[in-house]
């Protein structure tokens, strides 16, 4: 039996060309123009048409009940708005979306949540969205507040909440209320590490239960040892389905930019908010301009971001992420590292262009392809432009290091560490 079945499904948006800051009275001549033309006969010149965009197309997938799958995907790929379609936020523009069971949803931060109730209050109004009755839900209360650790605050509208306190309070509603289906966005990358672990402790309880989950996340491993499947989007079609391991080779496979760069020219398209977007990432070896996804094991590896600043504010710091073949996280490095989250958050930046520079040191990587993730912001928790997956390279072994031995060098990294070899003194 499915819990979850989607037929054809089409989800179409329509992007605004024409602008946005006109006045009212420009707007009201306009109007007044184009009445003119329909009662006198005179063709009046159109204004820029709205172009359509399908988020999704074509999407036909089945989900037995009890099935845990992972969803993948580069942003854009139409993974959250799939989720919202399934969830009942959104209606598909053709197709049909089918859903056997009681659904418990984390999509994002405040996502069924109302702001003006407090914390009680939206545990019982979520109960009651779910169908339970308020003793369901007492029943289930204690153990809620008690994982989402947000007990000081139960009776503050959580409004005043931060973003952590929201994401630990609506993900335990979603996962304790027991629901047939689980559907998780992204809570496997939020909070912190002793939370993610709960989350995903959580997760397997209601998988152990018989519950079905859709698990949309960027940290593959998880995928990859609590799925039975993955499913792969890529530009709001379904690319590739099957045993975990096997998609994710594929997706970080198609990540990969030959050129060791990505441009994003329409600044609508472009990761980002009104604050900041990002125009550019690229690879290139130290000392060469030119963009590459190609590195020897004893080239160092410079890694450029290039945003653009809309609006003043404090300095944005950049953060890079590093991801092995099989999706295991190598490293993370971002430049408050360097410069002290509190000198950056002290230094305000004015609106212009933007180029953030890191370099992975030479003979430091060991051989293998990885997969680059950046993002600007204010600290870690504070994203203001995404960029996941957005680049891969290659590391080469051209045998330098190798002497006789020809088999495989184990191990993620592979530093030349300093060695001395001398005689002890006779005894």
């Amino acid at each position: 039996m499915n819990a979850i079945q989607i037929e054809q499904v089409g989800k179409r948006y329509w992007l605004r060309h024409r602008a946005p800051d006109r006045r009212l009275m420009e707007v009201l001549h306009d109007t007044g123009r184009r009445l003119t033309g329909l009662m006198t006969g005179h063709r009046i010149p159109q204004m820029a048409a709205d172009e359509e965009f399908w988020a999704l197309r074509d999407i036909s997938l089945n989900i037995a009940a009890g099935e845990v799958v992972g969803l993948i995907g580069r942003n854009g790929a139409g993974k959250s708005t799939l989720l919202k379609l399934i969830s009942r936020i959104m209606a598909p523009t053709i197709g049909r979306v089918g859903v056997r069971g009681r659904l418990g949803c984390l999509l994002e931060v405040g996502s069924g949540f109302h702001p003006e109730l407090t914390g009680r209050e939206n545990i019982f109004l979520n109960g009651a969205i779910l169908g339970m009755s308020r003793q369901e839900v007492r029943r289930k209360f204690d153990q809620i507040v008690a994982f989402s650790e947000v007990e000081a605050f139960l009776d503050t509208p959580v409004k005043h909440y931060s973003s952590g306190m929201f994401i630990r309070l609506a993900f335990s509603v979603a996962a304790l209320l027991d629901p047939e289906i689980l559907i998780v966005d992204e809570v496997l990358s939020v909070g912190d590490a002793s939370f993610q672990k709960k989350s995903l402790a959580a997760i397997q309880d209601a998988v152990g239960r018989g519950a079905t989950c859709l698990i949309v996340s960027h940290h593959l491993p998880s995928l990859a040892n609590l799925c039975d499947r993955v499913i792969l989007l890529e530009a709001g079609r379904v690319a590739a389905d099957g045993p975990p391991d096997e998609i994710i080779r594929t997706y970080l496979t198609s990540a990969r930019r030959e050129g060791g760069e990505i441009t994003w020219t329409d600044r609508a398209q472009a990761p980002g908010n009104d604050e900041a977007r990002l125009r550019a990432a690229r690879l290139a070896q130290s000392g060469n301009a030119q963009p590459t996804a190609n590195f020897q094991l004893a080239e160092e590896i410079l890694i450029q971001v290039e945003y653009e600043r809309l609006a003043a504010g404090n300095q944005l710091s950049g953060t890079l992420l590093l991801k092995d073949q099989i999706g295991s996280t190598v490293l993370m490095s971002s430049s408050t590292q360097a410069l002290g989250f509190q000198s950056a958050a002290m230094m305000t930046q004015p609106p212009g262009d933007y180029r953030l520079e890191c370099r992975i040191p030479a003979n430091l990587l060991n051989e293998g392809r990885y997969v680059v993730s950046v993002r600007i912001g204010h600290g870690l928790n504070q994203p203001v432009a995404i960029a996941d997956d957005c680049l891969s390279f290659d590391v080469h072994d051209t045998g330098e290091q190798r002497g006789l031995y020809a088999g495989n060098w184990p191990g993620v990294v592979r530093p030349q560490l300093s060695w001395r070899n001398s005689r002890l003194a006779d005894g």
